[in-house]
């Protein structure tokens, strides 16, 4: 199986129209347009009844001590977990192409809705559910796609990297919420092949 993107090239970077903030020169970072990036996928194998799709950053801080603090960095050599941004289930097996903006368009405080997405889909909560469980204006339940936003003092370039599993099953064996994790574990066993695409972004003016 193979996928691609018309949004962006494998290994290279994504654009701000794809990300949940931007650079700002006067305050570190804006919202950015939050916009899901294309994807399209071939070469499928035979008995693939349904596909899922997850997105997730390698390169999120283990501790958030120094995140966003003025006259702090985040060191590269700091220790690295996975920061989900987008958990998508039930994708139906004769879809080949999800088209930019199709499932995010725009930033949405307190998260978009969910678990009912297009295509008959379900939509997992990303990691800014936990992210912003402490801001009063942002917290609540974020199903779906919200784009990059690394620290703007992070001295590692992020990678985001789109999976696409083809499943023996129609219907993915989770209900009610759930999330990145919770996702890769109930696929196991039902996984035909996968494919995937990765794209890079900073809000570090320096990496820039």
């Amino acid at each position: 199986m193979k996928i691609s993107s018309n949004s962006f090239a494998d290994g290279q970077r994504i654009s701000g129209e794809f990300a949940f903030a931007v650079p700002d020169a006067a305050h570190h970072v804006s919202l950015g347009r939050n916009r899901n990036p294309h994807l399209a996928w071939s070469d499928v194998p035979e008995g693939t009844k349904s596909f899922a799709l997850i997105c997730h950053d390698p390169d999120a801080p283990s501790k958030g001590d120094d995140i966003n603090q003025e006259g702090r960095t985040v060191p590269a050599s700091l220790p690295r977990v996975d920061f989900f941004h987008w958990v998508l289930v039930d994708l139906p097996a004769d879809l080949r192409e999800i088209a930019a903006g199709e499932f995010s368009n725009e930033v949405t405080p307190r998260g978009k809705s969910g678990p009912t997405a297009p295509y008959g889909s379900r939509r997992g909560t990303n990691d800014y559910t936990n992210w912003f469980n402490s801001d009063n204006d942002m917290r609540g339940e974020y199903f779906g796609y919200d784009g990059p936003c690394p620290p703007w003092n992070d001295e590692l370039m992020h990678r985001y990297i789109f999976t696409l599993y083809a499943l023996d099953v129609e219907r993915f064996p989770l209900e009610g919420h759930f999330d990145g994790p919770s996702a890769l574990a109930a696929m196991q066993g039902h996984v035909r092949t996968q494919a995937s695409i990765a794209g890079t972004y900073t809000l570090n003016p320096r990496l820039a």
